[in-house]
């Protein structure tokens, strides 16, 4: 559903913090029309929506489906959520229970880099561009540039991330096919970095994953330095400096998720984005070493996983006790081709054991499986 043009707009309107700034205009699309026109080589869109799958799925319709010659920067924000890169183990870089017990979702995106949190005080841009003149650290010193009109110290480190006295405020990630690149990052304007405690990461050593690591960095808000700058200053001086190197007019397109109404490819993608298959069964290759303890003693299960299904899985300690052992035995046959994690289908499996004993036994271990997975 559309709604009328946001504070945002009104309040980059009236703005004169920005001296010297270009004459600012805005514009809604016409649902039929989304495309940037092909007689200007740039756009840019601001989005409505503080929906996260639907960002990302408009995200990659820039990507996917805009000319490729066209340069297009797009800037949102989302609502409380964990972003994860294409290639991570939401397991290892994420605590699942927690974020669970605070309502929070996690995403995986289309791009790769590391898992980072977002909310209403993190402000997200996205530049597309011909792969020509794609280069990993040009964008990243266009938005520090933004934030020094904003008399904010910002530089751009080895890493491409942007600093403020050697603290991170920004990380970058980026994407590349045959013609066309795009370079997003997030921006921590004032975001509620508490809630990131007992969230990100957690303590699965015994984890090991072919997927990429994220890479701990210490971080701080724009607001240490300047109690001025809001999410609508920090587009306006982003569009700026986007102009002020790609040439075109300063006029923000808004979206929303009307969109999903009449673009199909954000439709489909925005679904992709909540399925199973891509959240979990993206997952690269990985195996868990996880100790339960029972009754009869700690047991070591040693499980392989491929696209969030299990492989394999052995026990990989002794156990003495013929019962629990028989009970570990009878497990390790269920569990393969299952979901990791949920553990659904060996669930359903000891519903149908005969023997009560067995039963119990095997319901312990698959709770306190899942438990430690």
């Amino acid at each position: 559903m559309k709604r009328t043009a946001s504070n945002l707009l009104g309040h980059l309107l009236k703005s004169e913090i920005l001296r010297g700034s270009r004459q600012f205009s805005f514009s809604r699309p016409h649902p039929s029309s989304t495309e940037p026109s092909k007689l200007a080589n740039t756009s840019i869109y601001v989005s409505d929506s503080h929906n996260p799958f639907f960002n990302l799925a408009f995200e990659d319709w820039i990507f996917r489906k805009t000319d490729p010659s066209q340069i297009v920067l797009f800037m949102y924000r989302n609502t409380p959520s964990v972003i994860i890169g294409r290639n991570q183990n939401p397991w290892k870089e994420i605590n699942l229970l927690k974020l669970k017990s605070l309502g929070i979702p996690f995403v995986r995106r289309k791009s790769g880099g590391g898992t980072v949190y977002h909310d209403l005080g993190n402000t997200n841009y996205c530049v597309f561009l011909p792969r020509t003149r794609f280069e990993r650290k040009t964008n990243a010193e266009m938005v520090a540039r933004a934030l020094q009109r904003l008399d904010v110290p910002a530089y751009v480190n080895d890493r491409n991330d942007i600093c403020v006295d050697s603290f991170k405020v920004s990380g970058s990630a980026f994407k590349l096919v045959n013609s066309r690149a795009y370079h997003h990052g997030t921006m921590l304007l004032d975001a509620r970095l508490g809630d990131l405690r007992g969230v990100l990461g957690n303590s699965k050593s015994s984890m090991v994953t072919k997927g990429v690591a994220s890479v701990p960095s210490p971080v701080k808000n724009i607001r240490e330095w300047s109690e001025e700058i809001t999410h609508d200053l920090f587009v306006k001086a982003v569009a700026d400096e986007f102009v002020n190197d790609y040439g075109g007019q300063l006029n923000l397109n808004l979206v929303d998720e009307s969109e999903l109404e009449t673009n199909s490819y954000v439709q489909t993608v925005e679904a992709e984005l909540r399925s199973w298959d891509w959240m979990y069964g993206q997952t690269p290759e990985f195996s868990h070493d996880i100790t339960v303890r029972t009754p009869a003693g700690p047991m070591v299960f040693v499980i392989k996983s491929r696209h969030a299904r299990i492989t394999s899985a052995e026990l990989g300690t002794a156990v003495l006790e013929p019962s629990w052992r028989r009970a570990a035995e009878g497990l390790i046959r269920m569990l393969a081709g299952d979901r990791y994690g949920s553990l659904d289908d060996t669930r359903s499996r000891v519903e149908d054991i005969l023997s009560e004993s067995d039963r119990d036994r095997i319901s312990t271990l698959v709770r306190l499986l899942q438990t430690e997975m």
